[in-house]
């Protein structure tokens, strides 16, 4: 815009006072005219350093390619015009609310995150389920990240769950936040039964509740007796089973117990019940003698009789601590696991609660030991958005998932397609094994899983909806999420049975991870 600049004479001013005015006043705009400067030295100064493509000048520590005493214009333009010149690469980050998670090193800004913003948000960057599975190799960030999650999530008001917590990793975390620690061992008072009916659903008739709990029960049973007997039971057994289950439930008042199914499978056995079926008295052998682990074997006093404890729903971390025995063998802690995942999902299993709540489930691929259990599973992912529930399943490889079935086995095969049909993905560094198995079975691009393999520690890549980030959670720590969410120092230091430490630190030196080992 112009500048004008206006002069008012006096009415009563003479033609001679009115020159002499305009004599001064063009005197005064010669004086203001600023002194006329030479084109040259309106041009850059001459080059400073010899580049590789020619001469090039030295402006704010940046060598600039350019000629010689040649003006350069000034341009100016939107960032919008811009980036179709020279496209942007940094993304916008996913538009969700929530705790800050980690930094999008795309990006370049912090990533907030919640699965239920997610959920909410009907754009390409939204998902269509809240649950989350998180692979990655040993020591690459895993416990840590998902700790960092649940631990900025209480602020907002969510809950975390670890219906077992097999290395007893989260106990210090949940004592930190005033959480509630369920210690089970030989030795306890702790008792959980995993045939609770749990709370009064909302929203469904009777009818639909009393199905839901009789479903819910049946398949718990199947699905232990089946996991201690190490193959699927016959359909004479699972009859047999059911009606010591209906028996028991008779018996108890609607509090059945595996105690009193035990019992009441050794009357079927004994022939003492009005179906004198000869059939059906031998099926109620094998799940007899199966629960009969339960109550005078290794897993006695865990899990056979009423439970003592109850869930808090205003805590904010409630973690089932069986680290004393997953120690035992891996058939005890499939047990545990199945026992302890079907209490915590009868106790929480409301879809009109009003908490949002994280069921961590590290291990998880113990929960998919049979097809009954894994039956179950896949129902219970399918519903936990209505109950305002995100599942985060935690695996070491995809090679974790072998351990379900046979080889091309029905079971295996639905355990690869639970895992594959969550959309969102956390997957951290893997080893040179893994990577081939990773982009077999969740059918990622091969530069994908190329930069997923150069991984830091906390470094992951994150698939929500239909955009990936590459994010880095540990820069964001402080020292106080540190130390509450270290798992390695209870673990560098080992000794053996004469009292050796073993820095494990060190070892991995000598003896890495990912080293193919040849004869």
């Amino acid at each position: 815009m112009a500048r004008h600049t206006l002069y008012v004479a006096p009415a009563e001013a003479s033609r001679a006072e009115r020159r002499e005015f305009k004599k001064k006043i063009r005197q005064l705009e010669r004086e203001e005219r600023p002194e006329p400067v030479d084109k040259k030295e309106l041009q850059l100064p001459e080059a400073a350093v010899p580049g590789l493509l020619g001469p090039g000048f030295i402006a704010g520590g940046y060598w600039n390619i350019g000629r010689p005493g040649a003006a350069v214009p000034t341009h100016e333009a939107t960032s919008r015009h811009i980036a179709g010149m020279y496209p942007f690469v940094a993304d916008s980050g996913n538009g969700h609310g929530g705790p800050v998670l980690a930094v999008d090193l795309n990006a370049d800004g912090l990533f907030q995150y919640t699965p239920w913003d997610a959920y909410k948000d009907k754009s390409a960057r939204g998902a269509f389920s809240t649950n989350i599975v998180v692979l990655g190799a040993y020591r690459a960030g895993k416990s840590g990240t998902i700790k960092t999650l649940v631990y900025r999530s209480i602020a907002f008001g969510h809950q975390g769950i670890v219906p077992s917590d097999s290395k007893g990793e989260w106990v210090a975390l949940a004592e930190h936040v005033g959480g509630t620690v369920i210690r089970l061992g030989a030795g306890r008072e702790e008792r959980l039964n995993p045939l609770d009916r749990g709370p009064r659903r909302t929203g469904v008739t009777d009818e639909q509740h009393e199905k839901m709990v009789e479903q819910r029960r049946r398949t718990t049973l199947q699905s232990l007796v089946e996991t201690a007997h190490g193959s699927p039971i016959d359909a004479e057994e699972n009859a047999a089973l059911g009606l010591a289950l209906d028996r028991a439930i008779s018996t108890t008042d609607d509090h059945p117990t595996l105690r009193e199914v035990h019992k009441q499978l050794g009357v079927i056995r004994s022939g003492e019940v009005d179906e004198k079926d000869s059939e059906l008295i031998q099926a109620a052998k094998t799940p007899w003698w199966t629960l009969e682990r339960f109550i005078s074997g290794d897993l006695s006093g865990l899990f056979e009789d009423e439970s003592t404890v109850s869930f808090d729903g205003d805590s904010p971390l409630v973690v089932v601590d069986t680290s004393e025995l997953f120690a035992r063998s891996d058939l005890v802690a499939q047990l545990t696991q199945v026992c302890t995942t079907a209490w915590v999902q009868a106790v929480i299993s409301d879809k009109q609660s009003k908490r949002k709540r994280y069921l961590i489930r590290e291990e998880g691929w113990r929960d998919m030991t049979n097809l009954k259990a894994l039956q179950m599973y896949q129902q219970w992912l399918k519903l936990s958005r209505d109950y305002g529930i995100a599942n985060i399943i935690l695996l070491h490889k995809m090679g974790d998932l072998d351990a379900v079935g046979e080889a091309n086995s029905k079971e295996r095969n639905l355990a690869y397609s639970i895992i594959n049909d969550i959309e969102n993905k956390f997957l951290f560094r893997v080893n040179q094994q893994g990577k081939k198995a990773l982009q077999e079975k969740l059918d990622l691009p091969a530069s994908h899983v190329e930069r997923i393999a150069t991984l830091g520690r906390g470094q992951f890549v994150a698939y929500i909806g239909q955009f990936s980030y590459i994010l880095d959670c540990f820069v964001t720590s402080t020292d106080e999420e540190r130390s509450l969410f270290d798992t390695d120092s209870a673990m560098n230091m080992v000794k053996d049975d004469d009292g050796f430490s073993i820095d494990r630190e060190k070892l991995d030196e000598f003896w890495p991870e990912d080293e193919v080992l040849r004869a």
